[in-house]
């Protein structure tokens, strides 16, 4: 299996319900480094897993309508604890949304899985992975 992966970075505000979540559970920020990595069983006929500029791109697309908002007021997020896996989803779902819809070329079609990696700190993060 081959990858690619491209890296951002995104800020945030939310809040959690539930004990477990302690202080959490009051409006804070987080800024996340987002990882995007894109797997597929054989290169394309430019030898390529997908576009990195392209790639680049659609995640930066995708972060920038998270970015600088308090996604306890986001209505498709309305009543979800918005953990580091959870935006993790999140964001895996948008670039699939993207692949299928070819903003990231033809060739990227062929993706089979995409994993995304929200890293909280330099020792913790959560990742979701899916298949296309």
């Amino acid at each position: 299996m081959f990858s690619v992966t491209v890296r951002d970075h995104m800020m945030i505000a939310h809040s959690f319900r539930g004990d477990v979540f302690g202080p959490a559970q009051r409006l804070h920020g987080a800024t996340f480094v987002v990882d995007a990595t894109f797997r597929r069983a054989s290169l394309d006929a430019d030898n390529i897993v997908v576009d990195i500029g392209r790639a680049a791109d659609q995640l930066h697309a995708v972060l920038a309508e998270l970015t600088y908002r308090n996604l306890d007021d986001e209505p498709e997020l309305a009543g979800v604890n918005t953990s580091t896996e959870a935006l993790a989803q999140v964001v895996a779902d948008r670039l699939a949304a993207r692949i299928h819809s070819g903003d990231l070329g033809e060739g990227a079609r062929e993706v089979a899985a995409i994993v995304v990696t929200l890293h909280e700190s330099h020792v913790a993060w959560a990742s979701y992975e899916r298949d296309l």
